[in-house]
């Protein structure tokens, strides 16, 4: 589904204070995987999700998905490809404080030409797969950091999408909430989703559901 060829990324590039991030990087990820990018911070993980969800584009080599080449995507193009196959779920939430879960779960649909009958059935079906469906109407400001959890993840499964992104999704959460978490990600497997996920966090190590670990360091798959 996902094959990486030579990818770099350079911050700053062609000034003092340039920055390798990513370096030759090659890496095929299969339909139905889950895959995991473990190391510790600034070891390049969130700057490789942020490339596969074309987010950021590399300094040099390909992305490609599904066969298509995202890495050369122009920014419009690039969100076409997030809201049609890719679901992000960030370490920070992302999410509107001042709205509802539900509301805050319809923002990837707003633009999908979808009737509302049809936005309002996919937003819940997604609320309750994430297990917060009983919180819709409250908004995100009074909500735990598990629970604001679980909407992020309503709210990057709300489109179905194919490819499934988590950057650091435990790093906020404690351990009863992660186990949660963790619970719900093992449900995507089995539908089939494609999922990779940046952590350093020990308790992904622990699962017998993955199906591969990617060690990452200072910018390197080693």
């Amino acid at each position: 589904m996902i094959r990486i060829e030579g990818v770099n990324k350079i911050y700053n590039e062609g000034t003092a204070q340039a920055f390798d991030a990513l370096k030759s990087i090659n890496m095929q990820v299969n339909k139905g995987e889950l895959i995991i990018l473990s190391g510790v911070s600034g070891s390049g993980k969130s700057t490789l999700l942020s490339l596969i969800a074309g987010l950021d584009k590399p300094s040099s080599g390909k992305i490609i998905v599904n066969g298509e080449l995202i890495s050369k995507l122009p920014d419009l193009h690039a969100s076409a490809y997030r809201a049609e196959t890719v679901g992000v779920i960030f370490q920070h939430f992302n999410l509107l404080e001042s709205l509802s879960v539900q509301e805050n779960v319809m923002v990837p649909l707003i633009n999908s030409g979808l009737g509302l009958s049809v936005i309002k059935e996919m937003t819940q079906k997604s609320m309750k797969m994430s297990v917060i469906e009983h919180k819709a109407t409250q908004q995100i400001s009074l909500l735990s950091g598990g629970e604001k959890q679980r909407c992020a993840i309503a709210r990057a499964l709300v489109h179905e999408p194919k490819l499934i992104l988590c950057d650091e999704p435990t790093a906020n959460l404690d351990r009863a909430n992660s186990l949660k978490f963790i619970e719900i990600l093992h449900s995507l497997h089995k539908m089939g989703k494609t999922i990779i996920v940046a952590t350093h966090d020990p308790l992904f190590e622990e699962l017998d559901f993955v199906s591969k670990v990617i060690a990452m360091e200072d910018g390197s798959i080693v």
